[in-house]
């Protein structure tokens, strides 16, 4: 006994020196990097949000962090493939959890997309997205010889249309929108010949003509009021003050303000003042505009950029076409993701309720994003250092 507990211990360290050595350190120091920046700024502009509790949010963001970093050890160790394999079975499971939202789900500023479990509120529409991903790479491997068809493609397409369209009714544009980001990012890596996103790029042309311009003109909208508003106020920004235009009128006044260097955290009047919505989610970039300027939003896109570097980095040697894909997917999940972000925080783009990633606050979404990390340092594990001991 007394023999055999040193060598297990032996073991253990050897176990877990092996898997340090075989990290991605430059990804998790990207994210870690942005997590505590954004834990920071989640502290910094909540702390007159909650009466008598200026903590509520930090710590709460601290504790999905936290949950984050576990799901993500977790995720290193679950074997893909096998889901991969199986990958209608992981489209029923999604399509059955984004779908039982609109049935038992709650209720929040006119959307529906949260399962309430008292002490957290899960969105399944967040962690379906890497569900897409697995689903869609699973697909390419299983008919690599079709890809060239248009069978395939409308299968692709098919395979994401409903999901997509379930999250869109919940009302969820920004997350519906990401899951077709996820197909072309899958599709364009799994070499998906370049005529058919032209016929994509039409079709989507087609739909937005369609969507914002003829079915409101006979009557039959099929956007929501706040939804079509947000469209008009990026086209003109000074379109509705106190309507939907607000959020990007003082998010573009907060971006704008901070000039080269910042106004400091202390000084930051339109975020700590509740002046910009919205400050500690889906505009916390112009929050950390407003407090750290022009310098301080370039080191964040440049971590953003070492990240997502870092991923397709990964996707190049992954070992497998389909550990190839799953990154891929990733990559334009996040990448997508903080463009969109960046862009409606600085008016170029509309508002859609996407999340910056590793920043706002929030607890699916971090975890979903922490998830990824973790499946894309496996995939990096497998395929540069070999086979998994």
């Amino acid at each position: 006994m007394t023999t055999l507990a040193p060598l297990r211990r032996s073991a253990v360290i050897d176990r877990v020196r092996h898997v340090l050595t075989r990290l991605d350190w430059l990804l998790v120091l990207g994210v870690a990097a942005i997590s505590v920046f954004g834990l920071r700024m989640v502290d910094v502009a909540t702390q007159d949000d909650i009466v008598g509790d200026p903590n509520f949010f930090s710590f709460r963001q601290l504790v999905y962090i936290a949950v984050g970093v576990g799901v993500m050890a977790v995720a290193m160790a679950v074997d893909l493939d096998q889901l991969g394999r199986r990958y209608w079975t992981v489209w029923g499971a999604l399509i059955g959890a984004v779908a039982v939202v609109i049935l038992i789900g709650t209720a929040a500023r006119g959307s529906q997309r949260w399962i309430d479990f008292g002490v957290f509120q899960f969105q399944p529409s967040e962690i379906g997205k890497i569900a897409m991903i697995v689903v869609l790479a699973g697909l390419v491997v299983e008919r690599r010889n079709e890809i060239r068809t248009a069978g395939f493609t409308l299968l692709a397409v098919g395979a994401t249309l409903l999901p997509a369209v379930i999250v869109f009714l919940q009302p969820d544009l920004g997350t519906s929108l990401v899951y077709f980001a996820i197909l072309c990012g899958v599709m364009f890596f799994a070499g998906l010949p370049w005529k058919r996103f032209a016929v994509g790029g039409g079709v989507v042309a087609t739909l937005i003509v369609l969507v914002v311009w003829i079915m409101p003109a006979i009557g039959a909208p099929i956007l929501r009021d706040f939804q079509m508003e947000r469209l008009r106020s990026l086209i003109d920004p000074g379109r509705a003050p106190t309507g939907e235009g607000y959020q990007a009128q003082q998010s573009r006044i907060a971006t704008g303000s901070g000039g080269a260097f910042g106004k400091g955290e202390d000084g930051a009047t339109q975020t700590l003042n509740g002046v910009l919505p919205e400050h500690h989610t889906d505009f916390v970039f112009a929050s950390q505009a407003e407090m750290f300027g022009f310098v301080g939003s370039t080191l964040l896109i440049l971590a953003f950029g070492l990240v997502i570097w870092r991923t397709l980095r990964i996707m190049t040697r992954a070992s497998t076409q389909f550990d190839q894909l799953v990154a891929g997917g990733i990559a334009a999940m996040l990448g997508f993701q903080v463009f969109v972000n960046i862009g409606m925080n600085v008016t170029i783009m509309p508002i859609t309720g996407i999340p910056l990633p590793f920043m706002s606050y929030g607890g699916s979404h971090t975890l979903t994003n922490l998830i990824a990390v973790g499946i894309l340092l496996r995939i990096h594990r497998r395929g540069v250092a070999g086979p998994l001991r």
